[in-house]
């Protein structure tokens, strides 16, 4: 299996485009991107979003190198969330609750859904 900068520079290659060009559009340091080159470095994981959405891949297909296409797939069990986001301001809330008022919201959640099914 090819380590995660191989990915990315194989995906440069594909697309035309430049380490220059790479660098401006993700804010990743030109030397960063070299390093990770010469040294057979990773990206560190805070990058990952920004370089998928740059090179138009997801994690799952740079992170494996496989596409996540078919009907065959699973489903995600995983999910990204960008922490400024409504989502991710929601998921950070709940995770600062104590445990007893998590499993209260949880239960207006399920009481929302079964609302909205008889809708």
């Amino acid at each position: 299996m090819q380590t995660i900068s191989c990915k990315i520079f194989e995906l440069l290659k594909e697309r035309n485009m430049s380490q220059k060009e790479f660098a401006q559009k993700t804010g990743i340091a030109e030397s960063t991107i070299s390093d990770w080159k010469k040294k057979k470095t990773n990206p560190v994981s805070d990058k990952i979003l920004i370089i998928c959405e740059v090179l138009g891949v997801t994690p799952y297909e740079l992170l494996t190198g496989a596409e996540h296409i078919g009907e065959r797939s699973r489903d995600n069990l995983i999910y990204v969330i960008e922490k400024g986001t409504e989502l991710g301001i929601l998921v950070e809330n709940y995770q600062n609750l104590d445990i007893n008022m998590q499993k209260k919201l949880m239960g207006y959640m399920e009481a929302l859904k079964e609302l909205q099914e008889k809708k």
